[in-house]
């Protein structure tokens, strides 16, 4: 959920600085890109030549920078707009009192004001700090300019004391962000059921009948959903593509009977299933067990069909918003809305090979978006990931009329 976000990691003068190298390991571990702004206190404590090789970028402490005989500036504005999302750790009490005021005697403080993403804070310092009347004044300012506080815990504190004010561990302060951005998205708490890629099915144990299916169309579904807060199993046949997602389950198949398996045994609990993937629809009758020797002239295969997984689940399902896809040649629309009706789909994505750039290995393609209700909608040619985006945008509109 992390991935490609921009991540600004203000660090303030705290013992609890040391857990801010972890921290920014786990956001770049996430695929995020990070940058640290430390006040003068907070170098004491964590080194920002670290900071710095962990983050991949420079740690910032002051306004200017000096190199050589060449003076510059640290824009705070140009930082400020680059976040996506800033995360104050350790937020000390006087740095909340200063963020609270407007106070601006530092690099990170001017950033603050400048952030115009969420801005989260963890506060960190003794029990009766935490707890003085004048903190809890500062922390209630915030979270009326909309800051996000992720709480502090109890424990064992730098005085030796133990009691509230103890920082978030940097894997909670992750979870608890993760948490915070699946919030409101339309998405969330659904379950969806993604097919995706070729089936391979075995003539002997070198040989198979295949097509030239890339996956592209199902992996972007799978992405699209998850980033809408959907919880994704991802079932792909054999691909060269791979997903890394905290929402996505992906389960690797090979053959349409193990993908049938594997989509029945999941599509029960889902509320959302797409099958995207091009499925044979034959397999050979009889598999060799050793590899079939060159000898003859011509080579004889009997094919029988393989069962049909969207026409199966079509007949399981119950609440489940079932959407299959049609790839034609000819009488594109008639036979979509054949598809659609014989195999009880709440919607088909049609797409057609005539159309330049659509179907197979292609980074783009063009559809067209039908329902039960013999709504159709167009789209333009587009890449697969804004096609992904327009398709779960149909459906949820669909779900929410």
């Amino acid at each position: 959920m992390l991935g490609g976000k921009n991540i600004l990691l203000g660090i303030t003068g705290g013992i609890a600085a040391y857990k801010t190298t972890f921290l920014v390991r786990l956001l770049i571990k996430a695929g995020a890109n990070v940058k640290v702004v430390l006040t003068e206190s907070a170098s004491s404590f964590v080194s920002p030549l670290t900071l710095a090789t962990l983050s991949k970028n420079p740690a910032l402490t002051a306004f200017v920078k000096q190199d050589g005989a060449m003076t510059d500036w640290n824009n705070h504005v140009d930082l400020g707009l680059w976040a996506d999302l800033m995360i104050i750790a350790p937020a000390t009490a006087n740095t909340l009192s200063k963020m609270a005021n407007g106070t601006t005697d530092n690099l990170l403080l001017a950033v603050y004001l400048s952030a115009k993403c969420p801005v989260f804070f963890a506060p960190a310092m003794d029990l009766d700090m935490y707890q003085h009347p004048a903190n809890k004044a500062s922390i209630s300012t915030l979270q009326s300019f909309g800051n996000i506080m992720i709480p502090a815990t109890s424990g064992e504190l730098a005085s030796g004391l133990h009691g509230e004010g103890r920082m978030a561990e940097p894997e909670d302060i992750i979870a608890f962000i993760k948490e915070y951005m699946l919030k409101g998205l339309p998405l969330k708490d659904k379950k969806v059921l993604v097919t995706a890629g070729p089936t391979y099915e075995a003539i002997d144990p070198v040989r198979f009948i295949g097509n030239h299916s890339s996956g592209q169309m199902g992996y972007e579904l799978a992405k699209v959903a998850a980033n809408l807060g959907a919880e994704v199993i991802l079932v792909s046949g054999p691909t060269n593509l791979s997903i890394s997602h905290d929402l996505i389950t992906l389960i690797n198949v090979v053959s349409a009977d193990e993908m049938y398996k594997v989509a029945h045994n999941h599509f029960e609990n889902c509320d959302i299933a797409i099958c995207a993937a091009a499925v044979a629809d034959y397999k050979p009758k009889i598999v060799a067990d050793q590899k079939i020797k060159k000898k003859e002239t011509n080579l004889t295969l009997e094919l029988v069909k393989n069962k049909d997984i969207l026409l199966s689940l079509g007949k399981l399902k119950t609440k489940q918003f079932l959407v299959g896809f049609a790839l034609e040649t000819e009488n594109e629309l008639e036979n979509a809305k054949d598809k659609l009706i014989r195999k009880h789909l709440d919607a088909i994505v049609l797409n057609s090979l005539n159309d330049k750039g659509a179907g197979f290995v292609s980074n783009t393609n063009k559809i067209t978006f039908l329902d039960k209700n013999s709504q159709i909608k167009a789209f333009q040619l587009k890449t697969k990931v804004e096609v992904a985006k327009d398709i779960l945008s149909e459906i949820i509109i669909r779900l929410n009329a």
